[in-house]
């Protein structure tokens, strides 16, 4: 063989090489995916299973649901956010390490905890130590998230955009913390001003990123 065919053949095994290398991460980044949102599908059904089918059959009988009703609909806003800001972060990346996974695993395991606070909220009627131990929990998930962020931005070192998009989501992430955290003492001087907080904190983040939909449309 010639040079010019010995130079076509390398050229061939580096493009097979990086084909299968980069087909294995795509799989591991949807089998990460795949897994966060069966999870997150089963947390919303064990919240919408704390909904006990009320005894009577008339408006009185509804009553005691109410407390168990609206902490439902909290929680479930605050998990349909988190999902929809996991599904739009996971578009940044490129590469899965472990540390990634470890780490959406974290993130996986505070929100897991969130039907329990729920439903405690729910039945208590929205106690104040209930509702304080609830701000914890969303408090320990925005860390978890934020951890979330930061190991991907590690991994992703070289990615001009990913650190841009980061940088302008780091300060939604310490106003949500600063707020989470501000609503576990209210709790005791008010829950309903601990509310008001969760429902600031849920329009902050309600909306993702505009600037990631636009790079998954390779429009940037």
């Amino acid at each position: 063989m010639v040079n010019g065919e010995w130079e076509i053949i390398h050229y061939q095994e580096h493009f097979l090489h990086l084909t299968f290398h980069l087909s294995q991460n795509n799989m591991r980044k949807t089998r990460l995916e795949a897994f966060s949102d069966g999870v997150i599908a089963i947390i919303i059904t064990i919240m919408v299973l704390e909904l006990k089918v009320p005894e009577g059959a008339t408006w009185q009988a509804l009553q005691p649901l109410i407390p168990v009703f609206l902490s439902y609909v909290l929680s479930f806003i605050f998990i349909g956010i988190y999902w929809n800001n996991h599904h739009h972060l996971m578009h940044l990346v490129k590469r899965i390490s472990a540390g990634i996974m470890w780490a959406n695993l974290n993130l996986l395991f505070w929100l897991s905890l969130v039907p329990f606070a729920t439903a405690w909220v729910g039945e208590n009627h929205f106690e104040p130590f209930p509702v304080a131990l609830y701000a914890i929990l969303f408090d320990l998930c925005g860390i978890a998230y934020t951890i979330l962020q930061v190991t991907i931005e590690r991994c992703h070192k070289d990615d001009e955009d990913l650190k841009n998009i980061m940088l302008r989501q780091k300060g939604k992430g310490i106003g949500s913390l600063f707020l989470y955290t501000a609503a576990i003492p209210l709790a005791y001087v008010s829950t309903t001003i601990s509310g008001v907080l969760f429902i600031i904190v849920a329009i902050i983040w309600i909306v993702p990123d505009k600037k990631i939909e636009r790079l998954s449309r390779g429009e940037d």
